[in-house]
């Protein structure tokens, strides 16, 4: 069962009684209103969260649950962080918005702050709304750089749902958006559980994967290509963590080609693998980072592109043809200012490395070798992925790709009924709390899947 409140009142003041009641009306006016995502309407039927702090969210019945999706792998902070809920209410009092084209403190600030931690020359800040325009002004950027068009990008990819974004992403949300005209070429990317180069090893797997991406480019024409547009290590299509070597070698052909190099930051960034940016992981530096989520926690939308001199010279005197009328807004950026203040202070990266070497990826570990269920398990710092399977010996996963199933919608209500809130992708389960998250949290958590992964041993094949 899930853990209930227990309590009069929510951590924001709000009493519980006045919260549910709210919560079925929102859920009402949702029903009656709210057009969302990625879903077919009537088919939906959403959570209501009334309230969150921390690691913990509480669901519209005044159940309290363990948050191990960080809602979209975005709170690396956790929620209703004080000092920055504090930042925003100061900023609104001093300055709520102005137009891009004037400075202002709060937007000049968090473009030093964010510098300071990109690798190499990455110096020059150009914000946006979200990841998935950040990843539309790189693209344009790289365009325009090198004067050609192609752009590639690897299959089992996300990259966001705005026209550019949605043809660069390699899984199955692209295809009803993917007409054939974007400019975009697909290619393999390593990952040796699920190997398309019959590899035996991660050596082996690195360097086939570089040899097909070399010859792709060789056939498509390397004079004809602006842009190769990776994640430092691919969030929602399964954590697949590059072998040693991978991003390296990418760099060395993007330099070879004369190709710029695009880190997709959005979902790796700001502590989430224990490093700043992930890629940082890899000893790399790209030419351009996308970033987004972690920047502020998502408090209020934000995100970016983090520019390497190079191409910030080609704009030196030549009017970059872009913008937004939320570029670097200052309720946004005053909550990254905070954000990042706060993890360096307090200690939060350090935190989630720490996390991930000592309790959650061991923890992972030890229920795989219990769990005849899961095929897999592969991360960095908070940002792990549970790959379940029907059959360890064929590897079958236990969703096809591109879908759920009933085992795995079996899976998710265990977690639920447990108290953990789940991200669950196709065949996965990704255990992506906050950056913040303390031992016993995930603890709790790994006790609470090991409970929901009894339920998918269930559903092994014969």
């Amino acid at each position: 069962m899930t853990t209930s409140l227990g309590q009069d009142l929510l951590p924001n003041g709000q009493t519980l009684e006045s919260a549910l009641a709210e919560g079925k009306t929102a859920y009402t006016l949702d029903r009656a209103h709210v057009f969302h995502s990625w879903s077919a309407q009537n088919r939906i039927s959403p959570m209501t969260i009334i309230a969150a702090e921390g690691s913990h969210v509480w669901d519209g019945a005044g159940n309290r649950l363990l948050d191990f999706s960080s809602q979209l792998v975005n709170t690396n902070i956790g929620h209703q962080h004080p000092k920055v809920v504090e930042a925003i209410q100061a900023q609104a009092a001093k300055l709520c918005t102005v137009a891009p084209q004037h400075a202002n403190h709060a937007r000049s600030e968090a473009a030093r702050l964010i510098a300071e931690r990109t690798p190499g020359d990455l110096n020059k800040i150009f914000f946006t709304n979200g990841g998935a325009d950040a990843v539309e002004h790189a693209v344009r950027m790289a365009r325009l750089h090198t004067g050609r068009r192609k752009v590639l990008a690897r299959y089992r990819s996300y990259h966001g749902g705005t026209d550019t974004a949605i043809n660069l992403t390699g899984d199955p949300r692209r295809w009803p958006n993917d007409h054939g005209s974007s400019g975009v070429i697909h290619f393999h990317g390593p990952f040796l559980y699920r190997s398309q180069f019959h590899a035996a090893d991660e050596q082996q797997e690195s360097e086939r994967a570089l040899e097909h991406l070399d010859q792709l480019i060789r056939f498509e024409g390397p004079d004809s290509i602006a842009a190769i547009v990776l994640e430092s290590v691919p969030g929602t299509a399964g954590i697949m963590v590059p072998p040693p070597g991978y991003l390296a070698g990418v760099r060395e052909i993007c330099d070879r080609y004369g190709i710029v190099f695009i880190a997709d930051e959005v979902m790796a960034g700001f502590g989430r693998t224990g490093r700043w940016f992930a890629i940082e992981h890899f000893d790399v530096v790209p030419d351009l980072i996308t970033f987004a989520k972690g920047v502020n926690s998502g408090y209020v939308p934000l995100g970016g592109v983090a520019i390497s001199g190079k191409i910030a010279a080609t704009f030196a005197d030549r009017p970059y043809p872009g913008g937004l009328t939320y570029s670097g807004h200052p309720l946004a950026t005053a909550a990254a200012v905070a954000t990042i203040t706060a993890m360096e202070q307090e200690g939060i990266v350090e935190n989630a490395a720490r996390i991930g070497a000592e309790v959650l990826g061991p923890g992972l570990r030890a229920l795989a070798e219990r769990h005849p269920s899961v095929g897999e398990v592969r991360g960095l710092g908070v940002f792990w992925a549970i790959e379940l399977v029907a059959d360890r010996a064929t590897r079958a996963p236990l969703a096809p790709y591109g879908s759920s199933s009933p085992a795995m919608d079996d899976v998710i209500a265990a977690c639920k009924a447990g108290g953990l809130l789940p991200f669950a992708n196709f065949n996965r389960i990704h255990a992506v709390p906050p950056c913040t998250v303390s031992e016993a949290e995930v603890r709790r958590g790994l006790e609470i899947l090991d409970t929901a992964l009894t339920v998918a041993d269930t559903h092994l094949a014969g």
